[in-house]
């Protein structure tokens, strides 16, 4: 991984929030890719329970400032940093206090899926690659992680399809077991169309659930991992028929050597 540049992407990122699935591969494949002499940046979202004065975040002036438009609406875009200690590494923080400054991540005190989680995922996929823009910074790889990233293939493929700067990078998505029942807002297909985005593309999301969030993801990947053993069957089945490299789950312990040669050899080729 020696000079390579790898963007990570992910809903949850350990320590910010509690150890996950999710949270803890977003650390540990960046820890990996660091120390093979990879160049790295994380990006994830700054939810309110995420203690800026513990974890020393501050926002970035020259980064901020931009506005996301999501649903028509105008959306202020906040950027804060913040690096993990010991391991050298920064993380950029996507935020906005409509969407983000609140006291729990995707769901309500009452277990509720927030109604607006939809226009969330957008504001964070266009918030993130409107920054890697302006760092001027171009990816090598882009590896996506959790459902709440999971509309940055989309939107790098689709709405972003002109941008030279990721013309070249390859996008690897990371699927997890499912993590929220129910689906996201009915209205959402209709929002991301609105960025002129063809609805042939986004046709599964007429039911936006966990696993149609996901296929979209891997449609416009160019490659998957499977990050979980517990994947819904029907959505395995979706990957497994696509003609994409995939890497089958692998134990914890093995995850170092499976991923840098995935990257490598499947990825990068």
């Amino acid at each position: 991984m020696n000079g390579k540049k790898i963007l990570f992407v992910s809903s949850e990122l350990a320590p910010y929030l509690p150890q996950n699935p999710v949270s803890q591969m977003s650390y540990e494949a960046p820890r990996m890719v660091n120390s093979k002499g990879g160049e790295i940046r994380i990006f994830m979202p700054k939810y309110g329970i995420i203690n800026e004065r513990r974890h020393q975040l501050h926002e970035v002036i020259r980064l901020s400032g931009m506005n996301m438009v999501v649903n028509d609406m105008d959306m202020p875009l906040i950027i804060k940093v913040a690096s993990i200690p010991k391991e050298r590494i920064q993380v950029y923080f996507i935020d906005n206090e409509e969407y983000f400054k609140r006291k729990y991540t995707f769901k309500d005190v009452e277990g509720c899926m927030y109604d607006d989680n939809d226009e969330r995922a957008i504001f964070f996929a266009k918030g993130v690659v409107e920054t890697v823009k302006k760092l001027n910074w171009i990816p090598d790889i882009i590896h996506v992680h959790g459902w709440m990233a999971s509309l940055l293939p989309l939107y790098l493929r689709k709405y972003y399809a002109d941008e030279p700067l990721f013309a070249e990078s390859r996008i690897v998505t990371s699927v997890y077991a499912p993590d929220f029942e129910g689906t996201l807002s009915d209205c959402m297909r209709k929002k991301i169309a609105f960025d002129g985005i063809d609805e042939a593309s986004i046709a599964c999301l007429e039911h936006p659930d966990y696993n149609n969030l996901l296929k979209v993801a891997v449609d416009h990947s160019d490659a998957v991992i499977l990050a979980t053993e517990e994947i819904h069957p029907d959505l395995l089945a979706h990957i497994e028929s696509l003609d994409k490299p995939i890497l089958p789950y692998v134990p914890f312990h093995e995850f170092e050597e499976a991923y840098a040669g995935f990257y490598n050899t499947k990825v990068l080729k």
